[in-house]
């Protein structure tokens, strides 16, 4: 197996909305390390600080293959769903409406420029 591909890190489980995590990981994609966290650190969103954890996690990994933070960029970076934490909202005359809280999985991976 390519060691390349194993300079990845992935955070799962995670109270965090699918499409609004995808739009976050969209803007890093393809920049270097150092760009990348410098970006997630001005973002005002929730996800960004999660985000930005698991890339540092990733960079980390990659110390310990003997790879410079300096040569890596992000060759991936998506969220997948994870399971649905269903809960029950009381209403009016006995009624009760469903919410479905969503989780998600976020994969990081880096490369060498």
């Amino acid at each position: 197996m390519n060691t390349i591909s194993q300079i990845q890190a992935v955070g799962k489980y995670l109270r965090l909305s699918t499409q609004k995590t995808r739009r976050i990981l969209h803007q890093i994609k393809g920049k270097n390390y150092q760009e990348a966290i410098l970006i997630l650190e001005f973002m005002p969103y929730k996800p960004c600080k999660i985000i930005k954890k698991i890339l540092e996690s990733a960079g980390h990994n990659a110390l310990n293959l003997k790879y410079e933070k300096q040569n890596l960029i992000i060759h991936q970076a998506f969220a997948n769903e994870g399971p649905k934490l269903k809960r029950f909202q009381p209403r009016a005359q006995g009624r009760a409406f469903k919410i479905q809280k969503p989780t998600c999985h976020i994969t990081i991976r880096l490369g060498l420029k």
